[in-house]
């Protein structure tokens, strides 16, 4: 629980420009998460995050090269142990995992940040990988398929 609720941190302070921890809490709330402030503060803290001005003058949540670095490391876990299959269909590739496993195998593959992918949706049990064309989706499938367990 704990490794998919930071990964979720991460994805959520790339995808948003989080100022406060009120946000982020309201954020994971918002995905499920049932936190509190001094969860959050010792995930902040776990994490290695630090706050970087932005040019409107406010401050936001990113994470350091080794927060992302550890995220990544985790990858292959967080997949392996979660999917069951990696099939293609033109330029989709869709992903079976145990029930309830998708969306934290979907974060997994969105910190990774695979260049041929444009963007994922995950629900209970699946994952939906739209690319750019369907050799990008060719070589997806490949290599997600090298992490299945």
């Amino acid at each position: 629980m704990k490794n998919n609720r930071h990964t979720k941190i991460l994805e959520l302070i790339n995808k948003y420009p989080i100022t406060t921890q009120e946000e982020l809490i309201d954020y994971l709330k918002a995905d499920g998460y049932d936190v509190t402030q001094s969860t959050v503060s010792r995930d902040i803290k776990q994490l290695r995050l630090t706050k970087t001005l932005l040019p409107d003058g406010k401050y936001r949540y990113q994470a350091s090269p080794s927060a992302e670095k550890g995220a990544k490391n985790n990858f292959n876990t967080i997949f392996s142990s979660s999917v069951v299959s990696v099939e293609r269909a033109m330029n989709l590739v869709v992903i079976k995992t145990f029930s309830g496993m998708a969306q934290a195998a979907c974060a997994a593959i969105d910190m990774m940040t695979f260049e041929p992918i444009i963007g994922t949706i995950a629900g209970e049990d699946t994952i939906l990988i739209i690319c750019k064309d369907e050799e990008n989706a060719a070589g997806c499938e490949e290599g997600l398929r090298k992490y299945i367990a």
